[in-house]
């Protein structure tokens, strides 16, 4: 276990030099490293000490190794490690002031108190039936047999659950037709965005301009949406800069029954409404958020299923004891706990993040090592979560880590969704769509294989695949039957969104 970290306030003499990470090179520093083998190279961090100094070109940055030190950084000392770094400040630039973007202070704490209402378990809970139908139509869907990119295919999925949880089972099928087109060419853009240097993205590029085109239409299906939402539910709160041009409050806004509508009208109904920009910025976050970190940890779960027969063995027979033949219902997902440990297990090793940065409010010693102004400081949940001594045999996929017996050794250095005031908003909903999705393909393909080749991990925002796909089959053949069924099989169905 690692030592308790030194204080806050402790004297100067105290602090230790901070050792710098080895492989720097002239003017870019340990960017290469970071290109090329982004992974092994931080995890190789924590061999140097519990901080270590790296360079991105010419800037310094300070990685943090002890999930101890981490913990000050996201709780204890907070207030000194302000929301910043390169990665925040880029999607800072294209999605606005969101909650995962606005810098600390009063806005943060005003949008966070008005947006927790939505992420509270009976609000989910309001609108799991709605999602189950989602998700079990668009699951229900897939042709047999035919192989699929499963990551597109996760991606879909839960972006169109979670269209219908914020926005309502009603939204227009062209609005979500055209929100899953959209976003993940705008989630390529803000990746493309936070690799290269600031000013390369100020330049009047055809990549620029497309990803700026892209953002902007996505601003305007957001404001759609919400009009189609405000009047399908007449009673709901104009937005601040309408009601600053003289719209009326409808004096019935409490007759609304608790179904119409998504999760979004609790925004819509505050007491302190939010402008229409601001109401895009957490629209934008949300559903950013909703996408990439829920598909990652999708993808990665079915393709560990497809590799251990005994942990798929097991998902199938709590299915059947929870549901027996009848449907999935919502209720039933807090009784699948092996599934929840799967889901975890995955989270904890693929990440899904594996670089996260704050900014130093001011000169602080942080474990004995002193961080200046300005600097930023990284930490890694994928760093974390591979760490021997609290996960051991990191690299293997095992569920049963997360028993009772078990999970209370490495539940300190699981950060991922991060901890303190900060924390990821959504976990209690990203829990019961991972549950809901991964039940809904379990019930409704009784045999699913892997038709790539075993994916390599890619390092971009989140752990991702590199190539993955699989076909799925209505009934549970045999081996030989297997063989011969997967025969023809070449090349991936596209999901919609490729389309």
């Amino acid at each position: 276990m690692s030592a308790p970290a030194s204080s806050t306030n402790a004297p100067a003499s105290s602090t230790t030099s901070t050792p710098t990470a080895p492989g720097a090179l002239p003017l870019i520093g340990h960017a290469l490293q970071l290109a090329r083998r982004p992974l092994p190279f931080m995890t190789s961090l924590r061999e140097h000490g519990s901080v270590v100094r790296i360079r991105i070109g010419p800037t310094p940055a300070f990685v943090v190794t002890d999930p101890a030190l981490t913990r000050k950084v996201l709780v204890t000392d907070s207030a000194h490690f302000v929301k910043g770094g390169k990665i925040i400040d880029a999607l800072r630039t294209f999605f606005g002031d969101g909650l995962a973007t606005v810098a600390d202070g009063d806005t943060h704490l005003r949008n966070r108190r008005l947006i927790q209402p939505m992420f509270n378990k009976s609000h989910i809970a309001d609108r799991g039936a709605a999602m189950i139908d989602q998700v079990q139509g668009l699951i229900s869907a897939w042709p047999a047999v035919v192989p699929r990119d499963v990551y597109a295919d996760m991606n879909e999925v839960a972006l169109s659950a979670f269209l219908v949880a914020l926005f309502g089972a009603d939204l227009p099928e062209h609005l979500e037709g055209e929100f899953v087109t959209l976003m993940p060419e705008i989630m390529k853009g803000a990746i493309r965005q936070t690799i290269l240097p600031p000013w390369t993205t100020r330049l009047p590029l055809p990549a620029n301009r497309a990803h700026a085109d892209r953002v902007a239409r996505l601003r305007t299906l957001i404001d759609q949406a919400i009009d189609h939402h405000a009047d399908r539910s007449p009673g709901l709160a104009p937005a601040a800069d309408e009601v600053s041009a003289g719209a009326e409050r409808c004096p019935h806004a409490e007759a609304r029954t608790k179904d119409q509508g998504g999760l979004f009208k609790t925004l819509l109904t505050a007491e302190d409404p939010l402008t229409r920009q601001q109401l895009q910025d957490e629209a934008i976050t949300l559903l950013t958020g909703a996408i990439e970190t829920t598909g990652t940890t999708l993808a990665w779960t079915l393709y560990e299923i497809t590799q251990h027969d005994e942990v798929q063995r097991r998902l199938r027979e709590e299915l059947t004891a929870v549901c027996g033949d009848r449907p999935l219902r919502y209720d039933d997902i807090a009784q699948l706990h092996y599934a929840r440990q799967v889901l975890q297990e995955a989270i904890r090793k693929y990440g899904p993040a594996w670089m996260v940065t704050r900014t130093a409010a001011r000169d602080i010693d942080l474990g004995g090592h002193r961080i200046p102004e300005g600097a930023d400081v990284v930490w890694s949940p994928y760093l974390h979560q591979h760490d021997a001594r609290y996960f051991p045999d990191p690299d293997t996929f095992d569920p049963d880590r997360w028993t009772a017996e078990r999970a209370p050794a490495g539940r300190g250095s699981f950060l991922a969704f991060g901890d303190g005031r900060r924390k990821c908003i959504g976990e209690n909903f990203a829990w019961a769509e991972l549950q809901i999705i991964l039940a809904s393909i379990l019930r409704a393909w009784p045999r699913f294989t892997l038709t790539s080749h075993p994916p390599r991990v890619q390092a971009v925002v989140t752990v991702k695949p590199d190539t993955l796909t699989m076909a799925y089959f209505p009934q549970a053949t045999s081996m030989s039957q297997a063989g011969a069924e997967e025969a023809p099989l070449l090349q991936p169905s596209k999901s919609r969104h490729k389309e």
